[in-house]
């Protein structure tokens, strides 16, 4: 069966929607086994992809194939369409086959190109927290690599860091998720989309986003293939026997004022592994990229740290207010994150209601610009032109760049 994934479709708070369009897609699937709501998820996705493929989004097709046979394809849609407000506003059923409408706003959201490029947010420095990464089956490591899940998060931090496009928080000790097979669907409410740890984490980090995620597997393709028999050598030697070891990750980029996911992705390789060979004994270790399948591993984690940063670029700037004092604000950011006086920021009330406390908060616009006269690494503040008891604004409200 073919899989259609769309990690690249971002369903966020992203600005600037220019030359954006209301488009409406077309999707089929089978009911099968009386599963209407498998099916109605199915048809809403292949609903999807029918949009983006309108919004002449690009797409890339891998398929597997084992002894001739076809056991898997891979679709992704590239970062040119960006969807928001979609809704089946039609669904018909004939027989065993379910058909939906699905109508969105469609527009450009090209990471750094398109029509964020210009947007101020793009321009600041986001504050990341990066979370350990933990082996979801711990008994695949040995051979060097019992702390993998802690060293990849480490190796992220540093290649994130090192593009300095956004302010990168280590937290590679932090495991977020407590039933590591079903990250990252474990929740504090089944009823909501806030994830149990995320947002807990992201206040007392000081984190706008927090990016987490889990080693799937790491695994032997042949286990047995290192044997230390003479025939086991010799069936090595000669090439019998497959030496390769599999790399799978998921990464997961969560927003850390409401704690709900903005980007999901698996990666993964495979390549030869040769636990004597130069560097493999050390994950991400000195000398790990002079071996096949280390240097299979860095090109995967090259490519992880590109997907934040496209996730991210298109992001709004959020800081946290810290204190209201008649007009003046005072801000949770300051001159790291790329804040400069006379720079203006839009003020947000955070709103919940009593019978969803648990519920992510609402933002609602108060109208009101705070300008900034005050600027210091990790602080600024500025004034408004109302007192903040006449609008309501209070601590751990938002101002936000778009």
């Amino acid at each position: 069966m073919m899989r259609w994934l769309f990690p690249f479709l971002m369903l966020s708070l992203c600005a600037g929607i220019a030359d954006g369009a209301v488009l409406e897609g077309v999707g089929h699937a089978s009911i099968r086994d009386q599963n209407l709501d498998q099916a109605r998820a199915e048809a809403r996705q292949a609903a999807m992809r029918d949009l983006a493929l309108q919004y002449q989004a690009r797409v890339s097709t891998r398929d597997t194939m084992e002894n001739g046979e076809l056991v898997g394809s891979h679709t992704e849609l590239s970062a040119l369409a960006q969807v928001r407000n979609a809704t089946i506003v039609d669904e018909y059923q004939s027989g065993n086959l379910l058909r939906v409408i699905v109508r969105a706003e469609m527009s450009d959201a090209g990471g750094e190109a398109g029509s964020c490029q210009s947007a101020e947010a793009s321009t600041l420095r986001k504050r990341v927290a990066v979370t350990a990464f933990p082996v979801i089956r711990p008994e695949q490591g040995g051979d060097g690599l019992d702390e993998a899940g802690l060293q990849l998060s480490q190796a992220l931090v540093a290649r994130l860091q090192q593009q300095e496009r956004l302010q990168v928080l280590g937290a590679t000790s932090l495991q977020l998720f407590s039933n590591l097979p079903d990250a990252p669907t474990s929740r504090k409410n089944s009823a909501t989309n806030q994830l149990t740890n995320v947002v807990q984490l992201a206040r007392e980090l000081g984190a706008q986003f927090v990016v987490s995620g889990v080693i799937r597997d790491i695994g032997l393709a042949d286990p047995g293939a290192w044997g230390s028999s003479i025939l086991d050598r010799m069936q090595r030697s000669i090439g019998l026997t497959d030496t390769s070891r599999r790399f799978e990750a998921e990464l997961m980029v969560f927003d850390g004022f409401s704690g709900s996911p903005v980007f999901r992705q698996r990666f993964e390789t495979s390549a030869d592994w040769r636990p004597d060979g130069s560097g493999s004994g050390s994950f991400a270790g000195a000398g790990f990229g002079d071996s096949e399948w280390g240097s299979a591993v860095e090109g995967v984690m090259a490519d992880m740290t590109a997907a934040v940063t496209r996730a991210l670029a298109c992001q709004p700037f959020m800081a946290r207010i810290t204190r209201v004092d008649g007009q003046r604000v005072t801000l949770a950011s300051g001159a790291t994150a790329g804040l400069r006086p006379g720079d203006e920021l839009h003020l947000y009330r955070s709103q919940r209601y009593f019978d969803s406390l648990d519920g992510t908060p609402e933002l609602s616009d108060t109208g009101v610009t705070l300008t900034l006269d005050n600027v210091h690494p990790d602080f600024s503040n500025g004034q408004m032109p109302e007192e903040g008891g006449l609008i309501n604004v209070q601590r751990d409200d938002l101002a936000i760049i778009w």
